[in-house]
């Protein structure tokens, strides 16, 4: 049997499957976890936890470079992220609709006497 958890998710799903990988919510959410990395990058870095990686920085950085490399990271993740969101949404539906499935072959059979 379906939980009505899981029929509000089958509804919602249905509903909204085909926009959900052009949503900006998803997307906007993953830009926030990479720029989060980004930002713990740029902390290790400037307030010199880690020494041999600041000596480094230091001598080779070039900031515009360092930011446009966050950047990109950032919405890296932000794609990767809405793709996964969606995949794991849709296969959560594809699972439900299996059971619905099945639970109305089982209905279908035993009104049939079989």
């Amino acid at each position: 049997m379906i939980t009505d958890e899981e029929e509000k998710f089958y509804q919602y799903w249905s509903i909204t499957r085909t926009t959900y990988k052009t949503s900006i919510r998803p997307y906007l959410k993953g830009l926030s976890i990479g720029f989060a990395i980004g930002v713990g990058i740029l902390l290790t870095i400037y307030l010199g936890w880690y020494s041999r990686a600041n000596m480094q920085a230091n001598t080779v950085l070039n900031p515009f470079l360092f930011l446009l490399a966050i950047s990109i990271v950032a919405f890296f993740m932000a794609f990767i992220y809405r793709n996964y969101q969606w995949e794991q949404h849709e296969q959560r539906f594809q699972i439900i609709h299996a059971k619905k499935l099945r639970a109305e072959k089982n209905l279908s059979n035993a009104a049939l006497g079989h």
